[in-house]
């Protein structure tokens, strides 16, 4: 997945795609979505698994970046003050947050019953951005059995595009929704794998970039506020302490830069990033733990594949969503229809 190499898109690429050039091509990471389309009702959910065990007794470690903090995100603030991630994370729409939230709290209850009785309580992480251009938002749409859907179907392959909590996303005057993409780098000998996933719902129509040339998306319309959201999740396996993983997060904003948004002040763009490679136990009988990190003077790499598979992975969302007419007739079309409809 990720951008098809006949796409006619050049990214210059300067690191090798990942098997399947998305998230997954990390080793454990899962991901899965409900797709809710009917009438006005244009949204879902996605779930991201860090890892096929239970996240709670097996936490990742993890950083969190907020750019520009125009969200209603839950989570965050105990990644920013422990480094770890101990559920699975959830994207979805922005009213719809505290219902996902309290399905992954059941979730989690269900395979921890040590959690609130005989330890502390979860710290579920559940991102979000606004989908009300294109759906019937007030409506509540999202239930708790599409969280637990989208959790049961993550899997290695997944569609990008307008599914899951993407559905109704606008990215840059067109069809928003959920991208991927993957690098390889090679660290001391082994490949090890960089990969991206957005909820990309963000940008100024007119001010879309892509590999150096702009493409003027405000045909037809009036908007020109940089404004919407975007979720950027980083997962790698190579070992990265919490202080690397957060460096990681940060340079995402680049990514962005480079397909045109400057993160206006209605924008909230959130980047979390995670290892696979440093697990921190629930519980331990020793109280010194053994991780490991990079050497940061030779981190470069890290920095720059991530930065590339996040800016693959929003031109992606916009290649693989398809035209949509939502709610009070609002219509995005989408990168390959606007480029057949207008050209470059």
């Amino acid at each position: 997945m990720g951008l098809p190499e006949n796409s006619g898109y050049d990214l210059h690429a300067k690191w090798p795609r990942g098997e399947r050039d998305l998230i997954t091509d990390v080793p454990g990471v899962k991901v899965g979505h409900v797709t809710l389309k009917a009438g006005d009702i244009h949204t879902g959910v996605t779930a991201v698994l860090p890892h096929g065990g239970n996240c709670f007794q097996d936490k990742v470690m993890a950083g969190v970046s907020v750019i520009n903090g125009f969200g209603k995100s839950v989570g965050l603030i105990q990644i920013e003050e422990l480094g770890t991630i101990e559920t699975p994370i959830l994207l979805t729409n922005t009213l719809s947050v505290g219902t996902a939230c309290e399905a992954l709290t059941r979730y989690m209850l269900e395979g921890n019953p040590d959690i609130g009785v005989t330890t502390g309580t979860v710290n579920c992480v559940v991102t979000e951005c606004n989908d009300g251009r294109l759906n019937d938002i007030r409506g509540l749409h999202v239930r708790p059995e599409h969280v637990r859907q989208a959790l049961e179907r993550a899997g290695e392959t997944f569609e990008e595009g307008a599914v899951g909590g993407g559905t109704g996303m606008v990215c840059l005057g067109l069809k928003g929704g959920i991208g991927s993409a993957s690098r390889v780098v090679e660290v001391d000998g082994q490949r090890h794998t960089v990969g991206t996933l957005v909820m990309a719902n963000f940008g100024a129509a007119g001010n879309l970039v892509i590999g150096g040339r702009h493409y003027d998306t405000r045909k037809g319309r009036e908007e020109r506020k940089d404004e919407g959201s975007i979720i950027m999740l980083l997962a790698t396996d190579i070992p990265l302490n919490e202080r690397q993983l957060k460096r990681l997060a940060k340079r995402s904003m680049v990514a962005l830069g480079r397909v045109g948004s400057y993160c206006g002040n209605g924008s909230g763009d959130i980047a979390i990033a995670f290892t696979t490679a440093n697990r921190l136990p629930h519980y331990s009988q020793k109280n010194i733990l053994e991780t490991r990190m990079f050497y940061d003077e030779n981190i470069d790499p890290v920095f720059e594949s991530g930065v590339e598979a996040v800016e693959e992975a929003i031109i992606s969302a916009l290649y693989h969503a398809e035209t949509t007419t939502g709610v009070r007739n609002n219509c995005y079309l989408g990168l390959r229809d606007f480029v057949a409809r207008y050209g470059g």
